[in-house]
């Protein structure tokens, strides 16, 4: 059996970096962008058909917005090496002095693409919390909310968990890749958005049903696809570690999905796609902490406790009287406080080791107070991102031209409508819209006018358009 050849420094990029690691993060990179359409896509299957592209859009806009914002500041803000415990400088602003250097997450891989790679976390973020405003909110007061949010929510909450002085690095807390920067700061957000905005039209007498599941199945895809990124390129290395975390991370996406689907079934005594879509993500947001931290078997219990903890959270929304129409914080926000609790039980120090990484290990190594350390950042990330983006709402409001909500005709008519100007189903639309008009122009011989335009059958109303019965 051959030997491999030892690793030379000819054979490195720059005589500095290892190739297989910058072009394991660089395609990582391209996963995680990939999962902000996803998120539009299962959003959008989940409401109604005349609000389904602008939600696929505004998660789009949310990585544009994002990825200037995170140029000029954020990167900066979240990643600076002379900030403090709370946020970072400017030192880094329009990615000044990014020029090659080993980056300080890794020394295998140049600052440039660690700066570039945190940027999709930074991207998809926002495209999580809108989910709640869904049906609602107006465009543009969403799109200067979702920078303003950025760089004073989730640059700061980041920097707190990742940079190299924030306090909760410093405490010794583990985030291997982003429960609270990410998913508990997305869900107390969309938990302060969906309050301020007030609820639904119709909300509690009409039904909000999602119109295409068949997009949800697509999203729940693509976020799946694209979270190996997420997860697995955490390791910022293609070694064993990044293994271990995407392997992890699928399990419990398949754990959390047949979870989610056999407690609906209890009570329907049907297999629902949506509420297998709706578990997977939730065991993928359960496992995001602590992927890089635990052996592979831990990510059964992430995916059984991700998946039933939020699904019964979705009942908070009846219980409290709020209307977070995509669930985002029962999903997000709970996911996100039970990943970082089992985070503290199940992490440990062999598995940190594969990258590098000294840690004291969760309560299986025998550090019990690990879990505490958890929960202090789990409540610190839910409370500084619901206060603070609901001053920030609440401020935007007061601003002429920037009020948050659309009017009770437009919101009935559809955001896609009256905010966009164009429709995801313009041609269904369209055809309706001459069948209905056949229909009343010749309703003076009914039964021959039905016979004609659709074999016979007739008309029903949903919401503002009229389709057929078949």
């Amino acid at each position: 059996m051959s030997t491999a050849t030892p690793l030379d420094d000819s054979m490195l990029v720059e005589n500095k970096y290892f190739p297989g690691d910058i072009a394991w993060v660089l395609v990582s990179t391209g996963l995680v962008w990939l999962m902000i359409p996803g998120v539009g896509f299962f959003y959008s299957g989940m409401a109604r058909s005349k609000n389904a592209l602008s939600l696929i859009l505004l998660c789009v806009l949310c990585g544009a917005v994002v990825t200037v914002q995170w140029f000029i500041i954020g990167y900066s803000l979240t990643f600076s090496t002379n900030g403090n415990g709370f946020i970072g400088n400017v030192d880094h602003a329009f990615f000044r002095n990014l020029k090659g250097n080993p980056s300080f997450a890794s020394q295998r891989i140049p600052d440039i693409l660690y700066a570039v790679y945190q940027g999709m976390f930074a991207s998809v973020t926002p495209a999580l919390a809108i989910g709640a405003a869904a049906e609602r909110a107006r465009v543009v007061p969403l799109l200067i909310f979702v920078f303003v949010w950025t760089t004073l929510v989730y640059d700061v909450i980041a920097s707190w968990s990742w940079s190299e002085k924030g306090w909760y690095a410093q405490l010794g807390g583990l985030d291997f890749a982003g429960g609270t920067p990410v998913h508990i700061t997305s869900g107390a957000a969309a938990l302060a958005y969906c309050i301020k905005l007030g609820k639904r039209h119709g909300h509690g007498t009409d039904e909000f049903k999602p119109h295409n599941v068949a997009n949800v199945i697509l999203g729940t895809t693509m976020l799946w696809f694209g979270w190996f990124g997420f997860n697995g390129g955490s390791a910022n290395a293609a070694n064993i570690r990044a293994i271990m975390a995407l392997t992890s991370s699928n399990l419990a996406a398949s754990v959390g999905g047949i979870t989610w689907m056999l407690i609906d079934y209890r009570l329907e005594r049907k297999l629902s796609a949506l509420g297998f879509c709706s578990g997977a993500v939730a065991g993928l947001v359960c496992v995001t902490p602590g992927s890089g931290y635990i052996n592979v078997p831990s990510a059964i219990a992430f995916g059984i406790v991700g998946g039933t903890s939020c699904n019964f959270a979705v009942k908070l929304k009846h219980l409290l009287d709020f209307d977070d129409a995509l669930d985002v914080f029962a999903v997000h926000g709970v996911g996100g406080i039970c990943g970082n609790i089992l985070t503290g039980i199940f992490a440990q120090k062999e598995v940190a080791a594969l990258g590098g990484q000294v840690i004291q290990g969760g309560w299986l190594d025998g550090h019990w107070v690990q879990i505490l350390y958890q929960l202090a950042d789990s409540c610190a990330g839910l409370a500084y991102s619901f206060c603070v983006t609901y001053m920030i709402l609440f401020i935007m409001d007061k601003i002429p031209g920037l009020h948050l909500r659309v009017d009770i005709e437009a919101e009935e008519q559809g955001i896609d409508d009256t905010e966009l100007g164009e429709l995801a189903y313009y041609h269904v639309d369209r055809l309706a819209g001459l069948l209905n008009s056949n229909y009343l122009n010749n309703s003076t011989n009914t039964s021959a006018t039905m016979t004609n335009i659709n074999s016979g059958k007739l008309p029903i109303q949903q919401g503002t358009n009229q389709y057929i019965l078949s």
